[in-house]
């Protein structure tokens, strides 16, 4: 969301500007980063603001409790993640109008999605590590408030945050021109080529649709989202990247994945990954049987499904690719070897993957009416 506001891309310019000329202070990275966090906030909503200072803090002092309390300490961590996840379940349904009350403001819900599950990912790391668990409050507030990654990703990890949080600022030529060239590449995906193929988009399907069109506008809005998702996180890996954290990839050639399995490490793969090892370890800690997997395939593609929209368009959406997945499972097909098999063998099965998530992509579209009409579209010969 910031990237579509040169102000914003400014500002954070000028935090990579301020940062370089002070990176012989030790202290640079994190006293500033707080700084720049915190009024980049207030300029945007003094409501915002208010309400991530009270929600982080308040997860900060879960996080010191979970870290040192040596009794019922499953029960608290399950309690304090049900905590969390009922308040965003509010929050959604507020901003949706499902309920409705005069305090509430759609503006505090920004980015609420993502940073819940930051949130998770530290209650998980002092529920495992206790009292290893240290995390001074300045870099748990840079690691909620991080700008780059605030609205849409990547999620990152808090031990990797706070690693990268230990080390001293430290920029070279090299790191400087790939960052660079990362944002300006995120930059013209967002702003020039998302903006181009929404119009496109938004003007054929208003349209009445036969079966060709219905099926360009899915594979059209399949590269539409791509460089939308893709554009945002190119901008973001770079800004973060120039701000001295290493933002992890959040897509690794998704195109090139032989089966759906693989194809949710490498698209989104940070919101892929985070799910997988949340829900694995909290139910599987062993090496999980068939079943077992192809159960919680079906479970955590639901709660993507779920996480990205409470409606049942993203309902089906995840059973569609929570049951196709699980059938890789039972049958033993979650991976392919690209060195153990035919160039043809490899490639049909990474356009049989294509096939099968584009035939569900449209849902991300979020608007039911041109779900629905898209769909309708197919079954309508043009004869």
């Amino acid at each position: 969301m910031w990237y579509l506001n040169m102000n914003a891309v400014m500002a954070m310019t000028g935090m990579v500007l301020v940062l370089a000329l002070t990176r012989r202070w030790a202290d640079n990275k994190r006293l500033l980063l707080l700084a720049f966090n915190l009024c980049f906030l207030l300029l945007f909503s003094k409501k915002l603001l208010a309400f991530y200072l009270a929600y982080t803090a308040l997860n900060y002092l879960a996080f010191l409790f979970l870290s040192h309390t040596t009794r019922f300490r499953k029960g608290w961590f399950i309690l304090l993640i049900a905590a969390n996840v009922a308040g965003v379940c509010s929050l959604r349904l507020f901003g949706m109008e499902v309920f409705t009350h005069p305090l509430f403001d759609a503006i505090i819900v920004l980015g609420l999605i993502y940073n819940v599950l930051k949130v998770i990912d530290a209650l998980y790391f002092a529920y495992f590590f206790g009292k290893d668990a240290r995390a001074k409050v300045i870099d748990y507030f840079n690691y909620i408030l991080f700008i780059p990654t605030f609205t849409s990703g990547p999620i990152l990890k808090f031990r990797d945050f706070m690693a990268d949080t230990k080390q001293p600022y430290r920029l070279d030529a090299a790191q400087t021109e790939s960052s660079i060239k990362r944002i300006i590449l995120g930059l013209f995906k967002k702003i020039v080529l998302v903006t181009w193929m929404t119009d496109v988009f938004n003007h054929l399907s208003g349209q009445e649709l036969y079966t060709h069109q219905s099926l360009f506008l899915m594979v059209w809005f399949y590269a539409l989202i791509y460089f939308d998702f893709s554009g945002y996180s190119d901008i973001a890996i770079g800004f973060g990247r120039l701000m001295g954290y290493n933002i992890p990839e959040n897509f690794k050639k998704p195109f090139q994945s032989p089966t759906l399995t693989q194809y949710w490490r490498n698209w989104h793969a940070t919101l892929g990954d985070w799910f997988r090892d949340h829900i694995f370890i909290f139910f599987s800690r062993q090496t999980p049987t068939k079943w077992t997997a192809a159960g919680l395939s079906i479970l955590i593609m639901v709660l993507i499904g779920l996480w990205h929209g409470f409606s049942w368009l993203y309902l089906l959406w995840g059973v569609y690719h929570g049951v196709l997945i699980a059938l890789e499972n039972l049958l033993g097909k979650t991976t392919v070897n690209k060195k153990k098999v035919s160039r043809t063998y490899f490639f049909a099965r990474c356009a049989l993957t294509q096939l099968l998530v584009t035939a569900a992509v449209i849902v991300y579209s979020g608007k039911s009416e041109t779900v629905l009409h898209i769909y309708r579209g197919l079954l309508n010969w043009p004869f």
